[in-house]
Parts: structure tokens; sequence; C-alpha cells
């Protein structure tokens, strides 16, 4: 099917299959194993005194099973961001649906709310843009079948990786031996489940060995390690770069979670980015800080900016340690003893497995059981399954090899297993609604309304249509609040993209006369936090067990510091479940000093 194509959009799918071959990947990952410091002039080369290596190392968060792995963080380009990659992922299924109109579609929305994205923003933001640009530059490509270049060439044939040995470097084996050691030997021990197979990758690829040390900084080698920005994984991939480099992102399966899928990822860029700046020290600030970021410094002036070491100052205070951490961690397990370290024995490596096709939704734990191996066993194999169990649609499913001829058999004995759902509430389009707007409000994204709703275009809604929104941790059947703001309301739960400003002028009031009822000290604001709309300005509880009592007749009482929904409810002599009901809270709400909550009676 031929698509009709407007011929902006074909100027645009030009201009980017042009555009992308310089495009940025690795946003700061924030890497669990680079403690943050504070910024000062010993960062540069030839620098005073350095900082102080801090006492108390930073521990590396792990994916929750079965839990998500990664959980955006609040706010407007957030949001914008999620739309984008699903309409990206919605363009991809269309077209291999041969839907080639409809993908151009998706395409058309997605290139629309990367340029919404601030050009201003955060380095993740720019990052995310960016691999948004390419992504639908690529899947363009698809839809024209327009022939786009290679990506950039090899600008140097050498290969090799000259270990650094300076000051920076030297600051860095002070942390790794001192505070940091038991990290560092403990991932270490853990690097035996893994580097045999990345040698065997790098060896093919033809990258220097020694890159087979880079998931000790980057991840611990955990494969379901997630830093503060949400890079998960053993190479620390955000979900944008992933889906640059085909790692499967989808309900049940994160591929980034997956030793070998995300090494091939990893190789992948890593030799892209070598070809793109010819030297490794540049290549992998860019690996850590996007190489946008190295270009746009890089060229700056091109004449004087050459080494990454002329960069060094100028780059992100992360990436200023990053690279030396790496050098650091070379020059450790080179000469162990120098350095009073006794590196222990490494974890063996995984047992040998075979794969097997499967189009079942079964429970790994259960099958587990099934085929008499230890529970936990098929979970450590299959590591990219998010929800601890196989997808419905065709999985080839890592199991030991004594098992391979008897899991199809034993998958048909078990349950079908189904996901929780996520909990909708109900919403009534108001006059001047659109997609984006309830989104935001409910916190939730664009395509998954119209996924919920079976919506094929998001212009098609209309005032008084009943939309299903998920929401996650809403209560089945809960209902909406209605579009009209009652002027008479007391309190506010705040959602995702939530400022005092907006809520001010929706409930016409002010941001200062916000601050005085919720005794606020700064315009920070979480979603979930109630806010106190109408009353008297806040003042001091009298007591722990005294609650004021509100305009309208309801008591109130203000959190104090060390207060637990639970024990204010055993102090007001209360159901805690009531109490959580009057203040729009659930079991898993946070509350905070200062703030008001409502007492029932």
């Amino acid at each position: 099917m031929k698509a009709s194509v407007p011929v902006a959009v074909v100027m645009v799918a030009a201009a980017l299959a042009v555009g992308c071959q310089s495009s940025s990947r690795g946003p700061r990952k924030a890497s669990p194993l680079v403690p943050p410091v504070a910024a000062t002039a010993a960062s540069a080369p030839a620098g005073p005194t350095p900082p102080p290596i801090p006492a108390t190392p930073l521990a590396v968060e792990e994916v929750p099973a079965p839990a998500e792995p990664e959980t955006l963080a609040a706010g407007a380009p957030q949001s914008i961001q999620e739309d984008a990659l699903e309409s990206c992922d919605r363009a991809r299924e269309l077209l291999d649906a041969g839907q080639t109109d409809e993908a151009v579609a998706a395409l058309d929305r997605a290139y629309e709310l990367m340029l919404s994205l601030p050009e201003d923003g955060e380095d993740d933001t720019l990052q995310v843009k960016a691999d948004i640009r390419r992504l639908v530059a690529e899947l363009l490509g698809r839809c024209y079948k327009v022939q786009r270049g290679a990506t950039a060439p090899m600008t140097s044939l050498d290969l090799s990786l000259a270990i650094v040995d300076n000051e920076q470097v030297r600051r860095e084996i002070t942390s790794f031996t001192g505070p940091e050691r038991g990290y560092f030997l403990e991932a270490y021990r853990r690097s035996g489940l893994f580097r045999p197979m990345i040698l065997a990758k790098l060896q093919a690829a033809g990258l220097p060995s020694q890159l087979s040390w880079l998931p000790l900084v980057e991840s611990l080698f955990k494969e379901r390690a997630m830093s503060r920005a949400a890079a998960v994984g053993l190479w620390q991939f955000i979900a944008s770069t992933g889906q640059r480099y085909g790692l499967a992102r989808n309900a049940w399966v994160d591929e980034r979670m997956d030793g070998e899928h995300s090494t091939d990822a990893a190789i992948a860029y890593l030799t892209e980015l070598h070809g793109l700046f010819g030297d490794w020290p540049k290549a992998l600030a860019a690996y850590n800080c996007g190489e946008a970021q190295v270009q746009r410094l890089q060229g700056r002036n091109a004449a004087e900016y050459q080494d990454f070491w002329d960069l060094y100052t100028m780059l992100p205070q992360e990436t200023r340690r990053y690279v030396p951490r790496f050098f650091a961690t070379l020059v450790i397990l080179g000469d162990p003893a120098r350095y009073g370290m006794v590196l222990p024995d490494t974890l063996p490596g995984r047992p040998e497995c075979v794969t097997v096709r499967v189009a079942r939704a079964v429970q790994l734990d259960r099958l587990d059981g099934e085929l008499a191996l230890p529970v936990g066993t098929l979970r450590e194999l299959n590591p990219a399954l998010r929800h601890g169990a196989t997808p419905p649609q065709p999985h080839d499913l890592n199991v030991p090899v004594g098992a391979a001829e008897i899991v199809t058999e034993r998958i048909a004995a078990l349950p079908e297993w189904q996901p929780p759902r996520p909990l909708t509430i109900s919403h009534r389009v108001g006059r001047g609604e659109t997609l984006g707007t309830i989104a935001s409000r409910y916190g939730t994204s664009v395509e998954a309304i119209m996924r919920a709703n079976r919506i094929r275009s998001a212009h098609r809604i209309w005032p008084g249509q009943r939309l299903e929104i998920p929401v996650r941790g809403a209560k089945p059947g809960a209902a909406a609040p209605p579009a009209p703001v009652d002027p008479a309301a007391m309190t506010y739960t705040v959602r995702a993209g939530d400022t005092l400003s907006s809520i001010a002028r929706r409930h016409r009031t002010t941001v200062e006369r916000l601050r005085q009822l919720n005794a606020l000290t700064s315009d920070d604001l979480t979603p979930g936090q109630v806010l106190l709309l109408r009353g008297d300005a806040a003042a001091p509880a009298a007591s722990a067990t005294a609650p004021t009592t509100a305009a309208g007749g309801r008591d109130r009482y203000q959190v104090r510091s060390g207060d637990t929904p639970a024990s204010i409810a055993a102090a007001h002599h209360v159901a805690l479940a009531a109490l959580l009901l009057a203040n729009n809270l659930s079991a898993r709400s946070t509350i905070f000093p200062g703030q008001w909550l409502v007492i029932p009676r």
C-alpha cells in the first residue's frame, strides 16, 4: 500500500536521514558506581588539591521484580518523551502490518512531540530528543524506502586502548581501594557471570578486551541495575537508546536486562562512537554523557580541543569522573597487590543452556517446579522477562540443556498466567480537553489512553465522551473528579505535572495563599501530596492528638516530622482506611511535614 505523503514530511525525512549520522545517544546515566562529589576547581587536570573522596559510596539500585524496570520522573517533558517513544513503537507495529499510511501518521505525531521538548532542558531530555529524532528518521526511511547512508565511518584504524595514569585516575584508585573497596571487590566477583561472554563478543568485533570491565563502572555487573536516570542493565541503556540499538522493550520483555543482547548493543554503540571520535577516552565520555555533548564541546574550537583531557573541565561532573574511574579499574586489576587488593574468586559462568520457542504465558517459578529446577533458575536465565513469566506470544526461552526436551509438555500442563491489569478510572471529557491534557492530569500517556479505549486518532474525542484512564494505584471503579472545579473544595491531591501556579489558577486562589495554608518552604510538589485550598493560614497544631477545625466543619491535622498515616489514625481514633479515603491517599502514598490532612469524623 502506497502512502500519500505531505511534502513537508518528506523534507523532514530527508533532513533527518542526513542529520542523524551525528545524533547523540548516551545521556548522563548517573552510573551507580560514580558517587557525586562537589564541583570544584580541583576537577581540572592541573588544578589545586583534589576534593576529598566521599566517605559513603553509593549502593547500586536494582530493578525490583516483577515491577517495571524504570519509572520516569513526573513532569511534562517526561510525559512527552514517553508519548513519542510509544508513537514510534506503534509506527513499527503498523509498518510490520503493512499499514504505511497509519505508520506515517504515528511518526508525524512522534516528530511533533519531539519538537515540543525543550531545547534548554537537562542532558537526559536532550538525549532522548536526539534518540527520538533518529528513530523517526529510520522508520520514515522504511516507509518511503529512502536509501540511508551508513553511520559515521571509522576515522581511525587504531582500536587499541592505552591506559592513562594521572592525578584524576589516581584519585579514583584511592576511592576504589578505600571507601568503595567492598563494592569493587563484590563487582569483580560477580564479573565471572558475564566476562567470558563479553570477551568473546569483543574479540569477534575486534574491540579491546579491556572494555569488558566497563560494566563494573556502569552497573557493578548487575543485569537488573537501574540508575537514577532510569538507565537499566549491565551497560546502562536508557529506553530510547536501547530502542535505537535494537533492544526490544514491551509490556513483557526488556532486553536491556539481558546480558547477551545488551552486550551486542553496547558493542555496536561503542564501535560507532570510536568511529565518530577516533579515540577511546572521548568515545567513553560520549557513552556516558552523549555524543552530542562531546561534539558540541569539541566543535567550539576544533583546533584547540582535540584530546579528552582538553575537554575535561568542560564536561559534566559525572563524566569527568567516569572516564578516570574506568582507567582506575584497569590499573588496579593490572597489579592488585600493589594497591593492597586481594581479589576474590569470580562466580562461575551460568550453566550451558538452549532456547526453546514458547508461546504461552506461564510463571517461571512454577515452571521451575515442573522441571525439577531450583526456584529462581529460569528467572536467572531469562532476566529480560519483566514479570517473571513467559509472554503469550512466541518467545525464545532459555532453559538448561537437560530440560529442553520436556519444556513444551510441562508448559502445556500449567495454567495460563494473566499479569495484573492496570487499574483504570473513568473520566468524562470536558469542553476544550484534549488527550494530552487528560494524560497530563492523570500522570499517564496519550498512547496508553488510546490503547485502553481503542482510539485510532488522538484528535477524535468529544465533550461528554466517557474514557477509561489507566492509572497505577487507582482504585477499581473510582470515578474521575468532575471537569469543573468546585470553588468550595477544601483539598487538592497533586498530580504529575502540577505546579503551585497551575493549581492556584485552577482553584481561583494565589500561590502565596497556597504557601501560607500549607506551610510550604519551597515550590517543590510531589504527586500524591494533599494541599489545603481554603481555610485559615496554616498554624502549628496544638498537639499531636488535637486537630484544628477547618472551614466547613471538618477537622484537619498538620503532619509533623516522624508522623505516619497509621500513627495519625491511631492518635485520632479513626480507622486507617477511613483516613486514607478522606485524603485521597493510598497505602503507598507519602506524607510530608507541614502537610494538612482531613480527619474523618
